[in-house]
């Protein structure tokens, strides 16, 4: 039996998603006007770039190959993911990383309904709260270990446990959100939005994406991949021949 992988991790927990909210149109083209410019003798807004295909292809061969590590033009696209259900470690995980991304997070204090339908049964604790699937994981030095269906379901008798607790507070006591908190596992589940420009995505990806990464931010960022590919699609497929998975120094 082979350790459970980030796409594995989102085949057998469909409560972790990534949605696409804005991207920037035309990217490629954009940051071929910004490494274009660097050499033109014209305002860049009076040149008339190729089709966005061609400016794919002319940022691959003249700011890329090479390791030319002319990554600063990537810096003008961006783009928005929703982020759903991911456990809250991998926020804090996701959020050190902080030049060129913006970040809002579901906040613990006036989002404690879904942990009163979890106390109520309207809600399954595995909707609220990530409990890793049953299967063979790896711990940071490489050791392999077993979680069983009993380890899985003991840890969600905990997490209702915690709901019930956190219910009892409110409803009885009626204690403040910011202080019911505190009874709540790190394995809750928190949503975000996050911003990054196409340079600071790629360096997610290298840092996030590589296979000793924790594997639940590696499935946030394969989740994130297929929007990628479609956004900018003669860079990424650069990028995934040459850097993804291979735990290169980020750019």
């Amino acid at each position: 039996m082979r350790p459970i992988r980030a796409k594995d991790l989102l085949e057998l927990d469909q409560n972790m998603k990534v949605v696409l909210l804005e991207a920037t149109s035309n990217p490629q083209t954009l940051v071929w006007r910004g490494g274009k410019n660097d050499y033109s003798e014209e305002p860049i807004h009076t040149v008339i770039p190729p089709g966005e295909t061609e400016c794919g292809k002319w940022v691959i061969e003249q700011l890329l190959a090479n390791e030319r590590g002319h990554w600063g033009p990537l810096e003008h696209p961006a783009i928005t993911f929703d982020c759903v259900g991911f456990v809250h470690n991998v926020i804090v995980q996701a959020r050190t990383h902080r030049v060129g991304v913006s970040f809002d997070v579901q906040s613990q204090r006036y989002t404690g309904r879904r942990v009163l339908k979890v106390a109520k049964g309207e809600l399954t604790p595995q909707e609220v709260y990530y409990v890793r699937p049953e299967g063979l994981y790896l711990d940071r030095k490489g050791h392999k270990y077993e979680w069983k269906q009993e380890d899985y379901e003991r840890q969600l008798k905990f997490c209702l446990a915690a709901s019930e607790r956190y219910a009892e507070g409110y409803n009885t006591r009626g204690m403040a959100e910011e202080h019911l908190r505190d009874y709540l596992p790190q394995n809750i589940r928190q949503n975000f939005v996050v911003t990054w420009n196409l340079r600071s995505a790629l360096h997610f990806l290298d840092l996030r994406a590589k296979l000793d990464a924790q594997v639940e931010i590696q499935a946030l960022s394969e989740a994130m991949i297929p929007a990628m590919k479609e956004w900018v699609p003669e860079i990424f497929s650069y990028y995934e021949e040459k850097r993804l998975h291979k735990a290169r120094l980020s750019p």
